[in-house]
């Protein structure tokens, strides 16, 4: 699995993360065909070959982390997992109000994956 010094090091991988793409907006996309006409249109799939990478915090284990994903109609892949530090990890549990799930990548935490792989 890759780690974050992979992904930063990949500018074909970087140019291909959607930032916006949310976990619920990617199943409603490639689980749900059909259920996007009532949507913006932003987002459209046309065939088979379509995909997307985005990042998610995961959280249903002690601490959370950030996985990347790649999502296509037939499965969903992680790619890499990034450990996150403390106090984001403080914030993010806090901004959730300690509840497990999937998150979309927002705020504080977006903010320091972003420096993290941008940084030069």
């Amino acid at each position: 699995m890759m780690q974050l010094e992979d992904i930063k090091a990949n500018n074909d991988l970087l140019n291909k993360i959607d930032w916006d793409m949310t976990p619920e907006e990617a199943v409603r996309l490639y689980l749900e065909w059909g259920n996007n006409w009532a949507m913006a249109k932003r987002y459209v799939i046309r065939s088979v070959d379509d995909e997307t990478h985005y990042f998610v915090v995961y959280n249903w284990e002690e601490e959370p982390y950030i996985l990347l994903i790649r999502r296509d109609s037939s499965e969903a892949e992680e790619l890499a997992r990034i450990e996150l530090p403390k106090e984001i990890q403080e914030v993010f549990c806090e901004s959730v109000g300690g509840n497990r799930g999937v998150y979309a990548v927002e705020g504080e935490v977006r903010d320091w994956l972003k420096n993290r792989l941008y940084d030069a």
